[in-house]
């Protein structure tokens, strides 16, 4: 089944949208059946899952780290994570800026941008991303590297209120990128409105249920 989904979504994507498998909750023998295929990039939200999987699964694995990220919890991902997706405030890169250092690496960012109407998501205002980017202590913070936005989207089935709110990132995404020549990634998209994200120029989706199903297995 996994096989199965996997490859239907990956060709209603285009070439040029990077696909992160979004395997929180599963179990590693449903990830393995994914990475059979040939898959490689992984997102978990959640920082002691992500640990564990990593010990236990293939090397070659890029991992994202999807979901909410405490400060104090960026130590333990520090030594291998490829990309960190929610990055919601200076504080929280200046940690990851030094648990990359001492790791002698370089860990790649995507800002958050708060644009849905829920109060519960997390993420940058304009004005915040304004101020953000134009602070000089984060063009001094070497061992971080901002590639890009992300954002989600209102959990409603208003389909012209999920559009508007991906236009707006879109939006700031290529404000920024004239600036900032890194932003690469515009990872905006999940498995209830990843079409409408890709219509309106994401890059980068993250898809779970779409793949693995409900999220009812026994984690090993």
């Amino acid at each position: 089944m996994i096989k199965d989904n996997l490859e239907k979504i990956k060709k209603m994507i285009p070439k040029n949208v990077s696909l992160v498998v979004v395997s929180k909750t599963h179990p590693s023998s449903a990830i393995l059946e994914a990475y059979q295929t040939g898959h490689r990039i992984f997102g978990e939200n959640k920082v002691q899952e992500l640990v564990e999987k990593y010990e236990n699964l293939p090397k070659d694995i890029e991992w994202h780290m999807i979901g909410h990220l405490q400060s104090n919890k960026v130590k333990y991902i520090a030594p291998f994570v490829a990309l960190i997706h929610g990055v919601d405030s200076l504080n929280l890169l200046e940690e990851i800026n030094k648990r990359a250092a001492q790791n002698n690496r370089t860990i790649s960012c995507l800002l958050q941008i708060h644009v849905a109407k829920e109060e519960s998501k997390f993420g940058f205002s304009e004005n915040e991303l304004t101020e953000l980017l134009s602070n000089q202590s984060v063009s001094n913070l070497k061992n971080i590297k901002l590639v890009g936005l992300m954002g989600m989207a209102t959990n409603t089935n208003n389909i012209n209120q999920i559009r508007s709110e991906f236009q707006k990132l879109k939006h700031l995404f290529e404000k920024f990128k004239i600036q900032n020549s890194d932003f690469k990634i515009l990872s905006m998209g999940m498995s209830g409105d990843y079409q409408i994200a890709i219509e309106e120029g994401s890059n980068m989706v993250r898809i779970g249920s779409s793949i693995f199903g409900n999220r009812n297995y026994t984690k090993n």
